[in-house]
């Protein structure tokens, strides 16, 4: 099963670390990843695997808002499918 993690908010130092751990520490691959800053603003969109994870998908969610919450920065997953559908034109 795949997912995607979008990031977004004002940027700072260890966003991408905070969130990389995270995943490490769950079992999640990241299969692809897109970061960027625009006018100081950081924008992250990562594909991740996560079939290996030991730890269920709500709790990763928890988790990661949770570390949103802690950077100051949005950080939301989603089911690729369910990301699919919604970002269909």
């Amino acid at each position: 099963m795949k997912a995607v993690i979008t990031v977004l908010g004002s940027d700072r130092v260890g966003i991408i670390a905070h969130v990389t751990n995270i995943l490490a520490k769950v079992n999640v691959n990241i299969l692809d990843i897109s970061q960027t800053i625009m006018d100081k603003i950081f924008t992250m969109v990562m594909l991740v695997d996560l079939k290996e994870a030991n730890t269920p998908f709500a709790e990763i969610s928890k988790a990661l808002d949770a570390a949103g919450q802690e950077l100051g920065v949005s950080i939301r997953i989603q089911h690729e499918d369910i990301f699919n559908s919604m970002h269909r034109i």
